[in-house]
C-alpha cells in the first residue's frame, strides 16, 4: 500500500499537496499545506485541483501562500486557521436578537422566510 496520499477528486490520479477544509459556521473554506494526517471532512488536493478551486457563492476562501505548502508541517496548520478564523469572526459587543412574533411572509420547499413582527407596546 502506498503513503502517497491521492488528490480527492474523481479519477484524479495526481499526488495532494494541499487540503481544504471547511468551516460552516463561518461560511469560509480554508486551503492549505497537506494536512499532518487524513480528517474524514477535509479533502486533499493536487496543485492543478487547487489552483482552479472556488468557493460556493457567498463563501470566503482563504489560500495560504503556496511557499509555507512546500514546508512539511509540525501540527496541524489548518485546524489553527480554522480556530483564528472562528475567534475572528466572534462578534465582540452584545449580540442583539430579533423580538417578537415571526410573521410567515414567504416559502419555498420545506423552507419558510419569517419577518419579525415587533411586540406590541
Amino acid at each position: 500500500m502506498s503513503s502517497v496520499r491521492l488528490c480527492s477528486r474523481t479519477a484524479c490520479k495526481a499526488p495532494a499537496v494541499f487540503t481544504l477544509t471547511y468551516v460552516y459556521r463561518d461560511s469560509t473554506a480554508v486551503l492549505g499545506p497537506l494536512a499532518a494526517y487524513v480528517e474524514p471532512h477535509c479533502y486533499d488536493l493536487c496543485a492543478d485541483h487547487a489552483d482552479r478551486l472556488t468557493a460556493p457563492m457567498g463563501w470566503e476562501l482563504l489560500r495560504l501562500p503556496a511557499d509555507e505548502a512546500s514546508e512539511q508541517p509540525s501540527t496541524d496548520d489548518l485546524e489553527a486557521l480554522a480556530d483564528a478564523v472562528r475567534e475572528a469572526a466572534r462578534p465582540t459587543g452584545p449580540v442583539v436578537e430579533p423580538v417578537g412574533q415571526g410573521i410567515e411572509v414567504g416559502r419555498r420547499g420545506h423552507l419558510r422566510v419569517l419577518r419579525s413582527d415587533q411586540p406590541r407596546q
